[in-house]
């Protein structure tokens, strides 16, 4: 019928439109998929090397540890599976709910959280230890995206969007600033780049700024140890010890280098480094030094370039390409709260950065941050998942 009729309307014989014939499903974005692999793997052979001495303490051995890194790998993983199968929009939904929770959360830690290192960073519950300042720098992300987007019609004005948005970046950053101090930093720089993109007012973002400088260095003033960290890597930057060991807060960042120094152009060697039993937390904070004693310049170089390629591949294609506001924003927010953390963990091995104790994302020993990395990679995949460039499958 469709040769004999000359006047006949394909669509119409065949029931569809152009636009509703799509058989092709758009896929994750590949390239990000595989970087968060590599570092995985460069992740567990980092951590069964350097794991050794942290095992002694524990009374336990090397392989059960590794062990259970493997197992919070696969949970990561999984977790980012399903959340890459959750259309961004049905999370944001939750935005607000999440970030009340994750307020309750941050005062219940400083009430009844158990100290580490000098902090009160972790929360047990019913047996399980997680960290409630991750729960909330992801909490309040999402909500910060989902009310530029919400308020594009008015961005400019300062009693409906601003002050809205600068409550919950406040009360968030500053809650988790008093004990945390590294994270609410990295939290805050986020907030104000995603804020940035959003059209927010750029003198109203300076008033936001100044605000964090004043509180920034006011929780810097009321902690000793934070001083001794800063003033520590001043004194680093103006004169290198070389000749002597240095004791108490620049002692880490000294074993760091000396770290990074043996590795030379191709490392030592799989599994032989020296310093993992002088070097505090050689499977967390300062795992970077080890990959670098043992695979040189080389390695560190080649992990520096898989968290580049996930920045390039989060911001220059899913956020640039997302179908939506939302979606660019949040594309944006996630990619920096995975590669900050990843480029200041290798700053302060190198001594670019005062000690932090922030892990290296996929990388680090670790539950409570790689499950959330594994989350907000999933939210990614999801994202690249509604590309406003796809293009029908038969139609042109």
């Amino acid at each position: 019928m469709i040769y004999t009729s000359p006047h006949s309307n394909i669509s119409n014989i065949i029931g569809t439109s152009a636009e509703d014939i799509d058989t092709r499903k758009q896929g994750s974005d590949r390239y990000l998929l595989m970087a968060v692999v590599i570092l995985m793997t460069f992740g567990m052979l980092a951590v069964y090397s350097s794991i050794a001495f942290f095992a002694e303490t524990k009374a336990t051995t090397a392989g059960q540890l590794i062990i259970g890194h493997m197992v919070k790998l696969g949970i990561a993983f999984f977790v980012m599976l399903i959340t890459s199968k959750i259309n961004y929009h049905t999370l944001a939904k939750f935005s607000r709910i999440g970030m009340v929770v994750s307020l309750f959360l941050l005062m219940a830690v400083l009430a009844f959280g158990t100290e580490q290192f000098g902090a009160r960073r972790w929360l047990n519950i019913a047996g399980f230890s997680f960290q409630p300042s991750m729960v909330a720098s992801v909490a309040l992300i999402f909500h910060i995206c989902v009310l530029l987007s919400e308020k594009q019609e008015y961005i400019k004005d300062f009693k409906k969007t601003f002050l809205p948005i600068m409550f919950w970046v406040i009360l968030t950053c500053g809650l988790i600033g008093i004990e945390d101090f590294s994270s609410a930093g990295i939290l805050m720089i986020i907030c104000l780049t995603v804020m940035f993109i959003g059209r927010v007012s750029v003198i109203q973002l300076g008033g936001l700024i100044a605000i964090g400088i004043l509180g920034g260095t006011l929780l810097i003033g009321q902690s000793g140890n934070r001083q001794d960290r800063i003033e520590q890597y001043i004194t680093q930057v103006k004169d290198i010890p070389s000749e002597h060991i240095i004791q108490g807060s620049g002692y880490q960042a000294q074993q760091a280098h000396i770290a990074i120094a043996r590795g030379e152009l191709m490392g030592v060697g799989i599994g032989k480094s020296a310093q993992r039993d002088f070097l505090p937390a050689p499977y967390n904070d300062f795992i970077f030094a080890i990959i670098a004693e043992e695979y040189g310049l080389f390695g560190a170089m080649s992990l520096i370039l898989i968290f580049t390629l996930i920045l390039i591949r989060g911001v220059v294609f899913i956020s640039r390409k997302a179908e939506d506001n939302l979606g660019s924003l949040l594309a944006v927010a996630c990619t920096l709260m995975i590669v900050l953390y990843g480029f200041v963990n290798a700053g302060v091995a190198s001594g670019i950065l005062p000690v932090t104790g922030l892990p290296m994302p996929f990388v680090s020993y670790g539950g409570t941050s790689m499950l959330f990395a594994g989350l907000m990679v999933g939210i990614l995949l999801n994202i690249s998942k509604h590309n406003r460039e796809r293009r029908p499958l038969f139609y042109g």
